[in-house]
């Protein structure tokens, strides 16, 4: 299972403790159930610090967790953990003494609601880790309990109200910064990643990307690139070859232009993308020109991305390509040597129009 989920395949991860000045115990493992807040407050004890009630005049909330430190040297201490909820996406869990009870709601964002009508399994973990054994109709009393406590947690937490919006309204209520009059951005290298939601958009609209670079014979490297192997695109110099790969989701083969790199002095290369046609999966196909100079190297049909590049960072990259490769042609950062980025300019079409209500009402809604 994946963190969509709340049963426990989908929510455990290891947690090393390294602290030689303060535990005896080496590499043995712990049992007792935690969970990620309780790690401030380990550290918190550990240092001896007590969390302060008031910063700078304003009352701080109170942390939810508990200090892990007591299992350091006792391996057979019992939890100091009573409960835990879990809540993503309309999904739902909460661990209690030794219980754990799970709602089994939509694998992804489906925006189907009947939130009510959620069938809940029940598992005990302390005797059943494995969560294979839905114990719901020999424990009815218990699973009740455990729903009526989730939606306790769930108020305390602020967890309240639920929703499972579908992929694109919550993409439709996200902040991004509003294209310019112009439709124009330009970056500069020498820069740290840009991140997806300030970078230009380039995502399901016609654009193009055009870099001013000083060539060599020996130049090698990543122009501009955005995402990772699971998606995104990149325009790179290797073995005296210019080339544009737009990776679509990971799945091969990586779409590709090639064409002769300039040998010597400035040039302007780069692509162009037109959307002609959308897909059944709101993904955009279109002709993709790659450009030398003002002329088109090479053409070819591309389908793209319909949401966003990446869910983890890997923003737009200037001179090389940070976090994982976009290209299997070459490994990160690979930056460009042997010649130089003037600048890189992009110029986003009408296509990329912002409804601007809404646009407020996200920004205003995230605040």
């Amino acid at each position: 299972m994946f963190k969509r989920y709340s049963y426990q395949g989908g929510v455990t991860d290891p947690l090393v403790v390294h602290w030689p000045a303060g535990i005896q115990a080496r590499g043995e493992v712990r049992e007792q159930y935690h969970h990620c807040t309780d790690i401030v407050p380990t550290i918190l004890d550990c240092c001896g610090v007590e969390l302060p009630e008031v910063v700078d005049g304003y009352t701080q909330t109170p942390l939810p967790g508990v200090s892990m430190r007591y299992s350091f040297d006792a391996a057979g201490a019992p939890t100091t953990k009573q409960t835990q909820y879990y809540e993503m996406l309309g999904t739902r869990g909460i661990w209690h003494q030794g219980w754990k009870a799970v709602a089994e709601h939509g694998p992804v964002p489906i925006g189907l609601g009947h939130f009510d009508q959620d069938r809940w399994q029940l598992f005990h973990t302390d005797e059943d880790r494995a969560e294979a054994h839905d114990l719901a109709d020999q424990h009815p009393d218990k699973l009740e309990e455990l729903k009526a406590l989730w939606l306790e947690e769930a108020r305390k937490y602020d967890v309240l109200p639920l929703n499972d919006l579908s992929i694109f309204e919550f993409r439709a209520l996200e902040y991004t910064v509003a294209v310019p009059a112009s439709g124009q951005y330009t970056y500069y290298p020498g820069t740290s990643e840009v991140p997806e939601a300030s970078a230009a958009n380039t995502i399901n609209v016609s654009h193009k990307i055009l870099a001013e670079v000083e060539f060599t014979g020996d130049s090698q490297g990543v122009i501009l690139a955005q995402g990772s192997r699971f998606g995104g695109y990149s325009l790179f110099v290797k073995d005296g070859k210019l080339v544009y790969v737009y990776n679509f989701l990971g799945i091969p083969p990586e779409q590709r232009l090639v064409a002769d790199a300039p040998t010597s002095g400035t040039h302007v290369v780069g692509v162009e993308f037109t959307k002609e046609r959308m897909g059944e999966h709101h993904e955009a196909y279109g002709p993709l020109k790659l450009h030398v100079d003002g002329q088109v190297a090479a053409e070819e049909e591309i389908r793209t991305i319909a949401s966003r590049f990446s869910l983890c960072g890997e923003g737009l990259c200037i001179g090389y390509d940070g976090g994982d490769a976009v290209s299997s042609d070459y490994k990160p950062k690979f930056p460009l040597t042997g010649g130089r980025i003037v600048k890189v300019v992009y110029d986003v079409g009408e296509d990329a129009y912002v409804d601007l209500e809404r646009h407020l009402n996200a920004a205003m809604a995230r605040d």
